[in-house]
Order: C-alpha cells, then structure tokens, then sequence
C-alpha cells in the first residue's frame, strides 16, 4: 500500500525567505580624502585670486600708505616709551623689533628714527596727524578689497571709513604698544630669575623668543582686527579667526624668507641708494597679498561651512 508521508521535507521545512530577509552585501564607505585632496581645491582657488590684477592693484595701493604711516608709527612708538612713559627698557624693546623685523639696512633706519625720536620732547601733535592721515590710506583700499572677498555689495561712506580706519589704527598702536609692554616685563622677570646677570647666552635666548611670541600673538591680533572689523558687513570670530592665526604665522615665516632672498633680489644695484624704500615697498607689498589670501582663505571656509550646513538639512 502506497501512502504519501505526512512529515515536511527539508525543502518544505525551510521557510522562504521574504526579500526582506535575503542576506544583504555590506557597502562599504568611501575612504575619506587625503590631506592633499581636500586643499588641492582651496590651494588653486586661492592662487587664481592672487593672481587678479586688482588684488595686486589694493596691495600696491596698501604697501604706499603702509611706507608713509610706517615710520611717524615708529618714531610716536619710541618717543612715547621714552618722552611720555619714561620706560627705558620699553624703548629698548621697540629697537630690538625694528631689528628683528627691518628686512635690510637696520642699522642706518633705526639710527635716524632714534634721533627723531630723542629730540623730540614730548609727542608731537603733526607726527600723530600724519599717523592717522596715512593708516587711513591703508584702510581705505583694504575695506574695498575685503568688501569684494565677502561679497558686499556696498561700501562704506568715506566719512565712516575714516571713523573705522581712526578706530583700527588707534586698536594697531595699542596692541603693538602692549606687546612692547608684556615684553619689557618679560625681560625684567627673566632678570630677578637670572640674578641679574642679563649678559649671556642663556638670558639673550630667552629674551628674544620672548619677544618673538609676544610680538607674533600681536599680529594675529592685528590680523584679527582687520579681518573682523573693516568689512562692511556682520562677520562671525569663527569665520576669521583661523585664518588670523594662520596668516599671523605665515607672515613670520614670509619675512623670514624674504630676508633670505633679498641678496638674490640685488636691490642695491639697481636703486642704489634708494634700495631701502624700495625693500620696504615691496616687503609691504607681499604683506599685503598675504592679508588678502588670508582673507579669501576665510571666506572659503565661511562658504564651504554653509554648502555643508545646507546639504545636511536635505
């Protein structure tokens, strides 16, 4: 007798599976770009931009008025920690930067601005018109240019720039007179540490790197400012303050470069006597595209944050 068996075979045992179920091959996640292909797109937009015509007419224009107000700067530095804070070693430390700082011939300038600066008794009133006269010619073209690397529109009105520049400027001679400040007491300290004896290798190390932090925490600073407070529109610290530190130690490193390749530049026998202004121009000059590269930078960065920002919320 043939009978069919009532118990499931395997096969019918084994439940289908549902297209739920079906076994589903990972996906894997892509690697995350390397170092160099997340810049390679920042570097090249920002070499395009150095390379506009108009960014080196603003550099040009802010190396000019740069020169004019770099010197009624220095000589009002050092005739106010000697004539009006009667700080030797204030005066001292603004000699030691100039040093520091002076691409070529620091001997000749620094010894005409101490002249200038020791016979003058007091503060002069035409050194301080000429100071504020000449920054705002550097704030001028600036505000322009950062107003073109943001995308406003408008600028400000020359009356209000005026205000703004007198304002920066005032804000520039206060943090360059407080990191002679912190530097002067600096010095003073690594004194009482060292017993006095101010004469050595160990005490001069010190001494200048010191002044070397102080003086590069002053330019971002400045940086900063510029950054923050000349464009003609709401800007946020997060924006510009990477890329003021950023540009604040590039600058550091561009001088010192700069320094290193002047004799190849041969300045001397094509100006002769006049190869220090033109060192300082052009000293002036690349300092300029360099605050303006850091500028875009930060506006590079302002953009790419909000395409992320945008594209999160989708």
């Amino acid at each position: 007798m043939f009978w069919k068996s009532t118990q499931p075979t395997a096969a019918a045992a084994a439940p289908a599976l549902s297209p739920v179920a079906q076994p589903v091959t990972p996906t894997l996640k892509p690697a995350p770009p390397a170092l160099w292909q997340r810049w390679e797109p920042v570097l090249r937009e920002l070499g395009h931009y150095v390379l506009q015509s108009e960014v080196h007419t603003y550099s040009f224009s802010v190396a000019a008025n740069a020169i004019l107000s770099f010197f009624p700067f220095v000589v009002l530095l050092l005739s106010v920690t000697l004539n009006v804070l009667h700080s030797r070693r204030m005066y001292e430390v603004v000699v030691q930067l100039l040093q520091d700082y002076l691409p070529t011939n620091q001997d000749f300038v620094i010894r005409n601005l101490k002249m200038l600066a020791e016979n003058q008794h007091g503060v002069q009133l035409f050194g301080i018109v000429m100071l504020l006269i000449t920054s705002t010619g550097v704030f001028l073209p600036l505000e322009v240019a950062l107003n073109r690397v943001w995308g406003f529109p408008k600028n400000r009105s020359y009356l209000w720039n005026q205000i703004v520049s007198l304002g920066l400027a005032l804000g520039v001679g206060m943090l360059a007179l407080g990191s002679v400040a912190v530097t002067a007491l600096n010095h003073r300290a690594l004194e009482i540490i060292l017993l006095g004896h101010n004469d050595n290798y160990v005490f001069h190390l010190l001494a200048h790197t010191m002044m070397k932090v102080a003086a590069v925490f002053a330019s971002v600073a400045i940086f900063f400012l510029i950054y923050w407070i000349l464009p003609n529109g709401k800007i946020s610290v997060r924006s510009v303050a990477p890329a003021a530190v950023l540009t604040g130690f590039c600058w550091e490193a561009a001088k010192n470069f700069y320094i290193f390749i002047l004799p190849w530049l041969n300045f001397k026998e094509s100006y002769g006597p006049f190869s220090t202004s033109v060192t300082l121009i052009f000293y002036a000059f690349f300092s300029g595209m360099l605050l303006l590269a850091g500028a875009r930078l930060s506006a590079a960065g302002h953009e790419r944050r909000l395409k992320q920002r945008a594209m999160s919320t989708l």
